[in-house]
């Protein structure tokens, strides 16, 4: 090797060694959707900072970011959120953008419920049918949300579990894939219903109730709480995500014609 080719690769090393990173937390349906990919290089030709993402359902990313395992998280279950900068863990939670819920099922309907708006009456008449229904059981923001509708319409579906109601433990997207496979109806987000490709016969069945509402929030990790947190780069993020540029990034995503999210974060 050369002096000179030496030289350059050392000058190279050091730049790489002088980005900055950081880990984000992250609930599956903001990556599986294509979000990250077109939200992260606008974020890094900005400022420098590349940003990894680790996709997972939302309990799994808050007990993550509890182990220190990430410096930012961004998920589905204000509930949650709140209880995690609550604890200390998180500097503060921001409102950052919303879609909604909604359950698609096959074209042979079983349980009747197309078309309806009312989601407690249709998980009433899918649990009365005893309709196959495909759960991701992961303790994710999906299937929190779900088992919080489950409890509004009165019906314990874990009692059927095996039977009916089938949990697949799985990520939103292998759920559906799963659900299709045994004519399920499935609960997901709409942002990771318009990018899956595998639909089949199946459409949007139960959709327009307020209380699918999807909001999701944006929190960096706690220095205190974690030492080795990128802190300065973390709120980087955090703040580019919320401003109006980060915002209307958000806003110009699309799949197929759609908007999947749609930016909410408070002004100042």
């Amino acid at each position: 090797m050369s002096a000179a080719v030496g030289l350059a690769l050392l000058l190279a090393g050091g730049a790489v060694a002088q980005q900055q990173s950081i880990i984000v937390q992250s609930t599956t349906s903001t990556a599986n959707s294509g979000l990250y990919d077109h939200l992260l290089p606008i974020f890094e030709e900005a400022t420098g900072i590349r940003v990894d993402v680790v996709a997972v359902g939302t309990g799994q990313a808050i007990r993550n970011a509890r182990n220190c395992d990430g410096d930012v998280l961004l998920v589905h279950a204000t509930g949650s959120e709140e209880a995690f900068v609550e604890a200390g863990f998180g500097t503060g939670r921001t409102d950052l953008m919303y879609n909604d819920f909604v359950i698609v099922g096959p074209e042979a309907d079983p349980a009747g419920v197309g078309g309806m708006t009312d989601v407690e009456a249709a998980l009433s008449k899918i649990a009365a049918a005893s309709a196959l229904f495909a759960s991701r059981g992961d303790d994710s923001g999906t299937h929190k949300k779900e088992m919080s509708l489950w409890s509004d319409a009165g019906v314990d579906p874990t009692a059927a579990s095996g039977t009916w109601y089938r949990e697949t433990g799985s990520g939103m997207g292998a759920t559906l894939n799963a659900g299709i496979g045994m004519g399920a109806y499935v609960m997901t987000d709409r942002a990771t219903w318009i990018s899956f490709e595998n639909r089949q016969d199946y459409t949007v069945a139960v959709e327009g109730d307020e209380t699918m509402f999807n909001q999701y929030g944006v929190i960096p990790v706690n220095p205190e709480r974690c030492p080795s947190v990128n802190a300065d780069a973390a709120r980087t993020f955090a703040d580019w995500l919320v401003s109006d540029e980060g915002q209307e990034a958000i806003a110009e995503y699309e799949v197929s014609g759609q908007q999947l999210f749609f930016p909410n974060a408070p002004t100042n």
